[in-house]
């Protein structure tokens, strides 16, 4: 990819709790000259329906190409399509598992083999609590190789007044990731709250 070419981010979702993160990043997206590659499984569509008011339509328009998980052939399962990475927001265990292990059951999973092979960013939004040996391991061992785990924990620094805050600040920090820099809530700035005094005592 030339640098005048488009800035590509592979964006899967798959059937972990926390459907409106997937969907936020790619609402914080448009327009802002990331091309994004999308990939729904099977139990991300179960997960968003029964999450959300959006409609699997509504979703894959967001993006600016949307691809069906068994779509193996697709040209995010192939290593000369140039991106800047992959994210897989909100990332189940069973996907966790899958990309550990080299498991290319579906397109997420082939396009998550492909990032690692070619040594580009993933970043892996696992969503499950709490978590037991395997699921810590399987991270470890991604960890290890580069890979990015960043559970959607939420901050409270900046004292969010809303769930869309909340989610906001999450996406916000997957896309630093990418080096995607959108202020869509209040960074930290070292300052803590007027409003109290910090006391040694």
């Amino acid at each position: 990819m030339s640098e005048d070419g488009p800035s590509r981010l592979i964006v899967g979702m798959t059937g972990a709790s926390g459907s409106i993160f997937g969907v936020r990043l790619l609402e914080a997206l448009q327009g802002s000259g990331v091309e994004t590659h999308l990939v729904l499984s099977k139990w991300a569509v179960r997960t968003l329906l029964h999450e959300t008011e959006h409609s699997v339509e509504q979703v894959q328009q967001l993006a600016s190409y949307a691809y069906r998980p068994d779509d193996q052939g697709a040209r995010i399962s192939s290593g000369s399509f140039v991106t800047k990475g992959m994210v897989v927001c909100p990332c189940s265990v069973r996907t966790l598992a899958a990309i550990a292990q080299g498991n290319g059951e579906h397109l997420i999973h082939r396009a998550a083999d492909v990032i690692l092979k070619e040594r580009r960013k993933l970043v892996l939004v696992v969503r499950e609590s709490p978590l037991n040996d395997i699921h810590l391991e399987n991270m470890l061992k991604l960890s290890r190789m580069g890979v990015v785990i960043l559970p959607p924990v939420p901050a409270f620094y900046n004292h969010p007044q809303s769930i869309d805050e909340l989610v906001n600040h999450i996406v916000m920090r997957i896309l630093d990731q990418f080096d995607v820099h959108l202020d869509l809530m209040n960074r930290w700035d070292g300052l803590l709250s007027t409003e109290r005094k910090y006391s040694t005592t």
